[in-house]
């Protein structure tokens, strides 16, 4: 893959923001809990924040995150708040007001932005968290399952502490553009995805794949071969449908099966941001 391509990827959600840079971001996000210490709507969001990190930094999966923004009532909140202790016109209040104000659309920013922190620092590109490993695990209830594209293998990872029997692959080929593959959580075969469902599609009963490379029809050609070749296999998908990955030929020429089934699996995918991706599952 080359780099324009790389940097396509999420181009609907962020073509105006620029990535902080990921050996600040965790403490600015320190800064601002401080400052807002005295105010839970604020330190809910950035506690979540610090905690998801924590336990991604430990080779552990997070737990659900909360949409991280600012709720729109806070500024109104916040004056009220001021004007309870100091009067109008008080200079301590106006400082206050002023140090809170400025700082906001700053905050605003960051919480929108860990994602691109996720990406950076740990190439992690879905969010995959405890809770929807252990809902994925027992839908796929032992079937055995090839993952491809599996990245640092956050899916693999957490479905084999579920005892779940899971093969995963990746070409490996991003090593030299990002994170993704430097720090692996599990054993991942050096496969890219046509080659692994070449060598494994007569043993599994299932395809995992996440975050398919936006535009590059890999995921139209896997589903074209797996169709050809064994048509009785199911593929799940996770991605943002006509968005920020996958190919457009794929999301226009995928069936989507088991609607019971997907909906249950995406009330643990935490939707945290403007990215609006899910779990499908494809036929």
């Amino acid at each position: 893959m080359n780099s324009k391509k790389m940097k396509k990827l999420r181009k609907q959600v962020r073509a105006k923001r620029s990535k902080p840079a990921s050996d600040t971001y965790l403490e600015q996000i320190k800064r601002y809990d401080l400052l807002f210490k005295d105010f839970p709507q604020i330190t809910f969001l950035t506690h979540n924040i610090l905690e998801s990190d924590h336990l991604i930094s430990q080779g552990l999966l997070p737990q659900s995150l909360p949409l991280l923004q600012i709720p729109d009532t806070f500024q109104d909140e916040l004056f009220q708040s001021i004007l309870k202790n100091y009067p109008m016109g008080n200079p301590k209040g106006d400082e206050l007001w002023n140090r809170y104000s400025q700082a906001l659309p700053k905050l605003d920013k960051l919480l929108r932005s860990y994602r691109d922190y996720l990406e950076a620092h740990y190439g992690m590109w879905a969010y995959i968290s405890a809770p929807f490993i252990k809902d994925l695990a027992k839908f796929l209830n032992g079937a055995p399952t090839l993952e491809v594209m599996a990245g640092n293998g956050y899916i693999s990872a957490g479905l084999r502490n579920h005892g779940q029997n899971i093969i995963a692959t990746d070409s490996m080929g991003w090593i030299t553009e990002n994170e993704t593959g430097k720090h692996t959580l599990t054993e991942i075969e050096p496969l890219d995805a046509l080659d692994a469902w070449h060598r494994y599609h007569d043993k599994v009963k299932y395809v995992m794949m996440s975050w398919s490379p936006d535009g590059i029809p890999v995921d139209w050609q896997l589903l074209q071969e797996m169709r050809k070749t064994n048509p009785d296999v199911k593929l799940i998908c996770i991605g943002e449908k006509l968005g920020s990955s996958g190919s457009k030929t794929f999301w226009n020429h995928a069936t989507y099966v088991d609607p019971e089934a997907t909906e249950e699996l995406n009330k643990h995918f935490s939707h945290f941001d403007l990215v609006h991706d899910q779990l499908y599952i494809v036929q």
